[in-house]
Order: C-alpha cells, then sequence, then structure tokens
C-alpha cells in the first residue's frame, strides 16, 4: 500500500474546540478520513495531544502545531513510502515521533494519521472496516454503556461521579438494547421534569440536573428503568465512571455532594456499600491512578461480582496493564484510542486484557467527533462492550447508528454480547 497523498486540517469537535482531521490517499485512489477526538478527564499518563498554547487563538487550544506536523514532518516521511499493515505503518510513526508519550509531533498528530491509514487500507483490501482489524472475526455486537446522567468535569452540577450509565444485559440484540436504553432515557427526562430538575445535557449527552447525591442519581435511574418496564438487576443494570483522580486532593477523597472527606479505604468501603445497595456490575476509576494499594483492595472485595475498571490507571497502555494485572488491581481496561496514540497500540492493550481474561471497553472521548471508527473497531476486535455516550447529541448517536448499519450487514450472523464478555458471574 503506497501512500500517495497525506493532508491535515484543523476543525472542531463536539465541545467546540479545535481537533485534527487527516485524509489519506493510498495508491493514488484508496481514500482515508479520520477526525481525532479529545478528552476532559484526562490521565497524567496518557499520550501527549499537541495543543498550540496561543491564548489569543481558540483560548490556546487550536491544534497548527500538530497541523503542521503532518502537512510536512510526517507527509514528507511517508509520501512514497509503501506499507504491507497496519502496524508496520504505526511502528514507523512511533520511531518518527522517538518520544515515549508520543510529545515530540503528538499523539493526535500520529493518532489522526493512524486512522485515517486504517480505513484507507480497508478499502485496499475490499474489507469493510469492521472486519480490518482482527482475524479471525467473531461477529459479536457490542452491549452499550449509555452515559444517561453527567457529572464531575462533563457536567456543571454538584454530583461528584463522572457518569451513571445504563447497561441493557437483558437485550436480545444490539438494535434491542439501543431500543431498551432510549425508552428509558426519556422516561427519566419524564422523571426529571415531573421533579423540577434541568434536562439540560453535558458533553457526552447525559442529563446533568443539581441533585442531592451519588445515591439519588441511582435512585431515579432505577425509577426510570422501572417506569419504562424493565427490571432493575434484570433486564438492565448499572454501571458507573466514578472518576476519582478528579476529586483526589492531598491523600483524600473529597466529595462535595455529602461535604466528607474519605481516605482510600473508607472510599473503597463506600463503593462497596453502593454495589451492594444496587444493581451495579461495572465501576471505572473507582480510585485515583496513582492509588495502587486501593485498587487491589477494591478488585479483592467487588471483582468477582463486579467489573473494576481501569481507565486513567492504565491508559490504554499495555504496560501500565501489565502491572495491573501483576498486582491484581482491576478485572477490565477501558480502551481509548487518543490515550496511546495509534490503533496498533491499542490492539496491543486489548489483544493483553484478552490474554488475561480482562474485560475491554471499547471508549468515546467527552471531546467527540462525527468519526465513528470506534464503532467499527469495537465489532472487529470482538470486545463485546462500547462506552459511546448518551442517547442525545450527533456525535454519540453517530456510533450508536454505525452499529445499527453493521448489524443489519451481518444479518444473522450478528451475536450480541449482552452480559457475555464481562468475565465477571453477575447471577
Amino acid at each position: 500500500m503506497k501512500i500517495s497523498n497525506i493532508h491535515g486540517r484543523e476543525l472542531l469537535d463536539s465541545r467546540g474546540n479545535p481537533t485534527i482531521e487527516v485524509d489519506i490517499k493510498l495508491d493514488t485512489k484508496f481514500t482515508g478520513r479520520a477526525i481525532v477526538p479529545s478528552g476532559a478527564s484526562t490521565g497524567e499518563h496518557e499520550a501527549i495531544e499537541l495543543r498550540d498554547q496561543d491564548p489569543k487563538r481558540f483560548l490556546g487550544k487550536g491544534v497548527l502545531r500538530a497541523v503542521e506536523n503532518v502537512n510536512n514532518i510526517i507527509a514528507n516521511e511517508l509520501k512514497g513510502q509503501s506499507f504491507t499493515s497496519q502496524s508496520e505503518l504505526d511502528s514507523f510513526l512511533i520511531h518518527l515521533d522517538g518520544t515515549k508519550n508520543k510529545k515530540r509531533l503528538g499523539a493526535n498528530s500520529l493518532l489522526g494519521v493512524s486512522m485515517a491509514f486504517g480505513r484507507a487500507s480497508a478499502k485496499y483490501n475490499n474489507k469493510p472496516l469492521y472486519r480490518s482489524f482482527q482475524d479471525p472475526f467473531d461477529y459479536i455486537l457490542p452491549t452499550p454503556m449509555m452515559n444517561i446522567i453527567n457529572g464531575g468535569s462533563h457536567a456543571n452540577n454538584n454530583i461528584d461521579f463522572q457518569e451513571f450509565m445504563i447497561f441493557p444485559i437483558g437485550a436480545k440484540s444490539f438494535s434491542h438494547s439501543l431500543q431498551m436504553g432510549v425508552e428509558v432515557f426519556h422516561h427519566l427526562k419524564l422523571l426529571l421534569n415531573k421533579n423540577g430538575h434541568s434536562t439540560a445535557v453535558g458533553d457526552e449527552g447525559g442529563f446533568a440536573p443539581n441533585l442531592r447525591s451519588n445515591d439519588e442519581a441511582i435512585e431515579i435511574i432505577l425509577e426510570a428503568i422501572s417506569n419504562a418496564s424493565f427490571s432493575p438487576g434484570e433486564d438492565m443494570c448499572i454501571a458507573l465512571d466514578v472518576a476519582a483522580s478528579e476529586f483526589y486532593k492531598k491523600n483524600a477523597y473529597h466529595l462535595e455532594s455529602n461535604n466528607s472527606s474519605l481516605s482510600s479505604e473508607q472510599m473503597v468501603n463506600y463503593l462497596s456499600s453502593l454495589a451492594q445497595q444496587y444493581p451495579i456490575i461495572s465501576i471505572e476509576d473507582g480510585l485515583d491512578e496513582n492509588d495502587w494499594d486501593g485498587w487491589i483492595e477494591l478488585n479483592r472485595q467487588l471483582g468477582e461480582k463486579c467489573q473494576i475498571v481501569g481507565d486513567d490507571l492504565t491508559v490504554t497502555n499495555k504496560n501500565r496493564l501489565a502491572k495491573a494485572i501483576e498486582n491484581n488491581s482491576m478485572n477490565a481496561i477501558l480502551i481509548k484510542l487518543n490515550q496511546i496514540g495509534t490503533i496498533t497500540e491499542t490492539i496491543d492493550a486489548i489483544d493483553l486484557a484478552k490474554k488475561h481474561n480482562f474485560g475491554a471497553i471499547i471508549s468515546h472521548r467527552s471531546g467527540e467527533t462525527e468519526d465513528t471508527i470506534i464503532s467499527d473497531f469495537s465489532v472487529s476486535m470482538g470486545t463485546g462492550q462500547i462506552k459511546t455516550g448518551s442517547l442525545s447529541r450527533t456525535d454519540r448517536v453517530a456510533k450508536y447508528n454505525q452499529l445499527l448499519r453493521i448489524e443489519e450487514q451481518l444479518g444473522s450472523k450478528a451475536i450480541f454480547a449482552g452480559s457475555k464478555t464481562m468475565g465477571i458471574d453477575i447471577t
């Protein structure tokens, strides 16, 4: 696959912040285009997203330097070069950058090229994108984690936890799971209106009401599930993204909703009590990204009946994942392409997770775009779980719509994951 042209440009993500889009052409006729997402709640160990830092332009968030790196440094090195695979291209990019965290050229620059190449090479090989990243292909449609109440850094409200999600494990198919989620979402809106709460939405399309506590957020979701004629704990469970690093300061977890300051041990006990009280089957980033001892204890207490998901802890990095496996500090990993910077490194992290029977959840970012590559990627990699926001905002719904198209194309061969890929016993 000979690269005949590469072009990057600056455009906007779902928050109105600049991001980078890259076009690639192979053999003068096979084209691929990709737009890179951006996170708000970012782990300190993530690959570096290159921003211009010019306060006179987009409040310092411009990406013209990243665009220039694509159009000059990367394009000059890649034009006319031939690659036999995604891994060969990505390896070239990694060595061209030459740093551990992509700080020279920017993870956003490298990922734009990597994603665009993935799309173009799928066309070159005459394969749908959802069959392009793994062989053999397993026909698995993911169970969606749908974020319907936003808090933390994703919303301007007084809820500590970042995401309260519904997880339709009792659905019969992906399309059925989406229908279930939509119905609960609208019943939740009716409930919030009835109780005098705002139905404005946060960055990921979920509602962002001012509720009294994290418990109240869970309880109103459970009421919405029941109002939609589904059974909490059977048809639909709860998943949390605590994003604890956001409120971990001076060796304590500060919960503003109930004006408390918790030690690591107390935070673990608090999460354990929530999991015992409510049908919670997945907890992401329940502790700070450097609180390894706390993670070990949380996994010890809840790991047999609940997904303990690392995001900020592991940042899609196979070396940090290997440490988590060795420490037995979690049993599932969140997978974000832009945390590591290339498709191949992302696949490496998924493969390592699967080898150790960890769950793997393909995820969006809070600053998203109309790009739907994570939908195809989740099906291709057969991870069985996807996290791509709520049931509003086109940047989120676009991913669900792409999965509906893939389900239609697979027809009777499509296998809906349900809860089977979680690697835990939720009965």
